[in-house]
């Protein structure tokens, strides 16, 4: 499966943003997707989760209660709305697919198989 994230940015801080991962050459919708962030010399983090039937979500505390992942199965595509940016999001974003043997809940790197190439997301002051 690719996966290719698009839609991030620049966007002054307390704006918002809406992050696209679109895949191809395979299904995604029974696999459960993730979000992730990097920024320079830091690990690659955890950002948000979702189930193939969407229920099950969650959230990197970071993000809780600004951020919202959703999909639609139709499009073979998942999303990730972005609201009030801080400037500490700026990051580049990628998506991922979750292995199938990695549990329910994964928030770690080595439990997705499948990324996307990534989208910068930059948040001005």
């Amino acid at each position: 499966v690719q996966l290719q994230a698009s839609g991030g940015g620049l966007v002054q801080a307390g704006g918002s943003l809406r992050l696209s991962c679109a895949a191809s050459g395979r299904t995604i919708s029974t696999s459960h997707m993730g979000w992730f962030r990097q920024t320079p010399g830091k690990e690659r983090e955890f950002v948000a989760g979702i189930s193939w039937g969407s229920r099950l979500i969650y959230y990197a505390d970071s993000v809780k209660g600004r951020f919202t992942i959703s999909r639609d199965n139709a499009r073979n595509t998942v999303y990730l709305q972005m609201n009030s940016l801080k400037l500490e999001d700026t990051a580049v974003y990628y998506c991922a697919r979750k292995s199938l043997t990695a549990p329910a809940g994964a928030r770690l790197v080595n439990e997705y198989d499948y990324w996307g190439q990534g989208t910068q997301v930059t948040v001005s002051s």
